[in-house]
């Protein structure tokens, strides 16, 4: 059985705050919003730090901006306002965010750097996409650039800049090239990691403040262990 990792208001590791909008580095078994497995979202634990820090009354708004798959780690942002979420959502519906994530595979892929441009098509059932080679009903285009930037003990580091925003997409599309991420049963890896997470964290993210307009660009430390220490 994985073992579940749960963020509590004590741990939380923030990036950057204002009145307006919170940034954290989620850690790998952390859920962005709730859903039918019952447990405490990162939403709710975020709500609880903000409450807890700035002893607010009643109930604190926040507002889920985008999400991250729960085996993944990385940066998540949160609207801490109405406004700052309908443009924050507005930013990431348009690709105006610049997304940087870091994946680490076991089979070398062929090429060290290339663009993959795939039809992904999502199977609710299953919680899975599958990539395709041409356009197919119901699927939608999904395209990566990615570079391999270190070789690790029979490991690759891939950094991947995110050209669109699919379900699984990541995932999908190295699977589709035989290079499943590491931990990543779903998706054709041999083994699960020990607690149950994979090795693909978004490492970088910049976008224009919503409310600002100042530029913002955050780098996020991976989770601690073996391989990602030697990144």
């Amino acid at each position: 059985m994985s073992e579940k990792i749960l963020s509590t208001p004590q741990n939380l590791q923030v990036l950057y705050e204002d009145n307006h909008i919170i940034v954290i580095n989620k850690r790998p078994g952390d859920i962005v919003q709730g859903d039918k497995t019952g447990d405490v979202p990162l939403s709710e634990i975020v709500k609880r730090y903000i409450k807890k820090k700035y002893d607010k009354p009643g109930n604190v708004y926040l507002g889920v901006a985008h999400r991250l798959d729960r085996p993944t780690s990385g940066i998540v942002v949160f609207a801490r306002t109405s406004k700052a979420l309908s443009r924050l959502n507005k930013i990431f519906a348009e690709k105006e965010a610049k997304k940087t994530y870091w994946a680490i595979v076991k089979n070398r892929p062929k090429k060290k750097e290339d663009v993959l441009t795939h039809w992904l098509k999502r199977n609710p059932k299953q919680n899975k996409s599958y990539a395709h080679e041409q356009e197919i009903k119901d699927s939608k285009k999904a395209i990566l650039e990615y570079k391999m930037t270190r070789e690790l003990n029979n490991h690759y580091l891939l950094e991947i800049d995110l050209k669109t925003g699919r379900h699984h997409q990541i995932r999908a599309q190295l699977a589709a090239i035989e290079s499943p991420i590491k931990g990543d049963l779903k998706y054709g890896f041999n083994r699960s990691n020990t607690n149950g997470n994979i090795h693909l964290h978004a490492r970088e993210l910049s976008f224009i403040h919503p409310v600002s307009k100042n530029k913002l660009e955050f780098v996020a430390p991976p989770p601690s262990d073996t391989i990602w220490n030697a990144c």
